[in-house]
This record gives structure tokens, sequence and C-alpha cells, in this order.
């Protein structure tokens, strides 16, 4: 559902691999806020049910139909997705983020870097790789004190999936926070 709708640069994460996906699970970027998403976006030889056969409660809302194909009308836009988000996120964001690795010993590990669809994992010992975890949450509450939001995933990432149309100027403010946040913790880490 994340690496949908040109969150590493391609309309789909797959297109990254040369896979052509038998079934396509979109949801999340394709209502453009709105709840809407495609279950079962498939080729003929898999989508065999007769009609009839599957059903959804929530299907064919029409605003949010609506809202998906003017999501849709954008995303297909020259210039939008594809280099951009791979230039802000797989070179820009992902450079920054290893610049302040640098900095703080706490970041363990920087992945992702595909485009705009990062993780960075904090650790409290890079040999035992043990996860931070209050200090990532921490680190997530003081940031968003100073006006930056973001989400924790799995036991102790910052996952970074900004909007597609970020700019650098607004990494780079995002990265000033984050760089204040982590040297706030620093009292209380010994590493």
């Amino acid at each position: 559902m994340q690496s949908g709708c040109y969150r590493t640069g391609t309309f789909l994460a797959s297109e990254q691999f040369g896979v052509v996906p038998d079934i396509v699970c979109l949801s999340k970027a394709l209502g453009g806020g709105f709840p809407l998403g495609g279950v079962t976006v498939a080729s003929d030889e898999v989508m065999t049910w007769p009609p009839g056969s599957h059903a959804s409660t929530f299907g064919g809302n029409n605003v949010a139909c609506a809202a998906g194909l003017a999501t849709l009308t954008v995303m297909d836009q020259p210039g939008f997705g594809g280099e951009h988000v791979t230039r802000m996120g797989g070179e820009y964001l992902t450079g920054k983020l290893r610049a302040l690795q640098k900095q703080h010993e706490m970041i363990g590990d920087v992945r992702g870097g595909m485009g705009l669809m990062i993780g960075a994992e904090l650790v409290t010992d890079h040999t035992t790789k043990m996860p931070a975890t209050m200090e990532r949450n921490r680190v997530l509450t003081e940031a968003y004190h100073r006006g930056l939001t973001m989400l924790p995933a799995g036991v102790s990432v910052i996952r970074f999936c900004p909007p597609l149309v970020i700019e650098k100027q607004q990494i780079d403010t995002g990265m000033e926070i984050l760089d204040h946040s982590f040297q706030l913790l620093k009292p209380m880490v010994t590493m």
C-alpha cells in the first residue's frame, strides 16, 4: 500500500525491478486523502471469478472514486513522481540522513533510498543492534513539538514518507529539527 503511486519513484515499486505482478493492491495515496483502495487489480488470467462472486461493503463510494480519479489525473501529469521523487528521496533526503548518522551514534541504519520511503533505525549499541525504542519515541516527540511530524515503524525505526512534491528547503528544515531533537536526547543515552 505504501510503495505505490510513485512513492518509490515509479507508479508501482515492482517497476523498479522489472516485475509484472499478477495482482496489485492499491490504497492510501490512490484516494488523495479519501479512503479508497483497489483490492484486486489483476489480469484476466488471474481474475476468473464470475460477476457477482465478490463484493465490497464500502465499494462504489462515488465521492472517494471521484477523488481517486482526480488524484490519478494529477499523478499522470508530466514531471510528477519519477525523477523528482528519486532526486528528493533517493538522493537528497537519504544523503541528509546519512550525514546525521555520522553525527548521532544512535542512528544505526538508514534504509530505503529508492524514493520518498526511507527508514532510519535507532539502536543503543551498534554491535548488538539493540533497538532504541524509547529513545526513538522521545526523538519523535521532540521533533513533533518543533513542527516535524514523523511516524514510528517496526521496533525502533523512524519512517520518512513525506509528500511527493517536497522540495529541498522543506527537507533541510525537517533535518534541522531532527538533528536538534537528537541533540536534546544525547545526555540521556550512553553508548
